[in-house]
Formats: structure tokens, sequence, C-alpha cells
């Protein structure tokens, strides 16, 4: 543990498993935690049974701005610059993801991509025909 500003900080270990899983977690707006710095709601990460870290889930408030900001970093680019087949395929990666299961996901969907609501239910009713 080091001392920044007068505060401690705990570090993370450097297993193996915490390096492996640290890329994910993050992209999944979670974060990885030291045990010494572990609260009642974290997740243990074990290691051969060994709690090695724990996992702070992300916050619900803020987790369709989540979704979109990860589809646009895998498509390198804002949803409204995408081409109408590319949006498609982000509304298709948003409901795999469970971004329509959030309450006001579609008009909100429809904002950031610069399109109507009507739209966005077309591209999901077309995902559901098939």
């Amino acid at each position: 543990m080091g001392r920044r500003d007068g505060v401690a900080v705990t570090r993370l270990p450097r297993h193996p498993l915490v390096l492996a899983v640290k890329p994910i977690i993050e992209a999944l707006g979670a974060q990885i935690v030291p045990l010494d710095a572990r609260e009642p709601g974290d997740l243990p990460l074990k290691w051969e049974g060994v709690e090695v870290a724990a996992v702070r889930m992300a916050p619900l408030h803020g987790a369709l701005d989540r979704l979109i900001e990860g589809v646009e970093r895998e498509f390198g680019t804002r949803l409204p610059q995408l081409s109408r087949e590319e949006k498609q395929r982000a509304i298709r990666l948003l409901d795999e993801r469970g971004a329509f299961t959030l309450r006001r996901a579609v008009e909100d969907v429809a904002d950031a991509m610069g399109v109507s609501r009507i739209t966005v239910y077309n591209y999901l009713n077309a995902l559901h025909r098939s």
C-alpha cells in the first residue's frame, strides 16, 4: 500500500487472473478492487479457490450510456456517423446486451443515433422477426 496526498492507496495484485480479466471488467463499466478495499456487494474474484481481488459492479445509473459508448468504441465512431446497415448492427448489439430492457431506452438510443423512435422500433422488429 502506498500513499498519495496523505491518503492510503491500495494496489491491485499483479495476479495473472486480475491481469487477464481487467480489460473485460473495465469494458463492462465495473472495476477490480483489492481485497482490503472490498465492500459488501463486491463479487469475489477467485483463483483455484483463493480470493485474489473483488469486482465492483457499475451502478445502474448510466448503464445505457456505457452500453452506447461500448458500441461506439467497437465501430470506432459515434452512432450518428454510422451507415444504415451499421446502425442496424449497432441496434442488434445493444439488444443482445440488454439495452432495451431499460426504461426509455428506445427514445434515448434514437436520440443518440440521430434517428426516430420508429426507426429503432423497425430495426428491433426486423431483428426479432428473423
